[in-house]
């Protein structure tokens, strides 16, 4: 298995740009993929520099329904027109930032939905032995406070984000067993326990945004949420490779508790 980061938000190898979106490049022994597609066009030039062709590429896997997940869907389209796009039907919705009375809409673009080679789906999904999506996580435990400046428009109002539309990929190969997802705005704790649920153990590793960032200062209890969420995670037999959402002091308050099993995303490097 071989998984490279093709953006995010944070400058990596040299020649590869950087933007607040998350696309990652990955390759089975049956598969050749992608998680997510950026906030742009970005992503291919820096498959381009790092010699990934796009246009072998069969399966996108699109983590939920926001303009930095899904923004390089449509050019994709146009250079791969073949490939297959996995998204949950609720990540149509219309959702927004939205905060002192300010709103700015973050959802996908509307031309998306018109695509033949999209699918949408209603719920979970295995497509085959190596590669299972799964959603429906309900969980609320350590849910990232982040969360409640999102939300959906709904009939001219605005609801809090349930974040239904978010999905998981799990890639299964040998003894591997790789967790993906984008932001984990359902709260990476509860997703894990979904995971259990479903597979009955813990992966051996996990690729995901953690959603902690946040613009103005952390507030001691933010601390205390992020080094409650390290300790853990720390106790399982698990590495952990993040960035994108997470942010900055987060990820460093984690990585002075998780120690090696927690190594940060960069732009164009590979992580497996």
């Amino acid at each position: 298995m071989k998984i490279i980061n093709l953006i995010e938000d944070t400058k990596g190898i040299e020649g590869c740009v950087n933007e607040h979106g998350l696309c990652f490049y990955i390759e089975t022994k049956n598969h050749k993929l992608l998680l997510d597609t950026g906030a742009s066009d970005a992503f291919i030039g820096n498959a381009r520099t790092l010699g990934i062709d796009l246009t072998k590429v069969d399966t996108v896997i699109i983590s939920h329904g926001h303009y930095d997940h899904t923004g390089g869907i449509l050019a994709f389209a146009e250079l791969n027109p073949s490939a297959k796009i996995y998204i949950q039907k609720t990540a149509q919705g219309a959702f927004y930032n939205y905060r002192n009375q300010e709103e700015k809409y973050i959802g996908m673009d509307e031309r998306i939905s018109a695509l033949s080679q999209v699918v949408f789906l209603e719920g979970n999904l295995k497509i085959d032995e190596e590669l299972m999506i799964f959603t429906d996580v309900t969980g609320r435990k350590l849910w990232p406070k982040g969360n409640e400046i999102l939300k959906k428009k709904c009939d001219g109002e605005f609801l809090q984000d349930d974040f239904c539309h978010e999905q998981y990929l799990v890639i299964t190969e040998g003894e591997m067993r790789v967790l993906l997802s984008g932001c984990a705005h359902n709260g990476i704790l509860n997703i894990l326990d979904k995971y259990t649920q479903i597979y009955g153990d813990e992966p051996t590793h996990v690729i995901s945004g953690f959603h902690m960032m946040k613009k103005n200062d952390y507030t001691t209890d933010d601390t205390k949420m992020i080094e409650e969420t390290a300790r853990i995670l720390s106790k399982m037999n698990t590495y952990f490779y993040s960035g994108h959402c997470t942010g900055e002091y987060p990820l460093q308050v984690l990585k002075s508790i998780m120690k090696e099993q927690l190594i940060a995303i960069h732009s164009g490097e590979e992580l497996l």
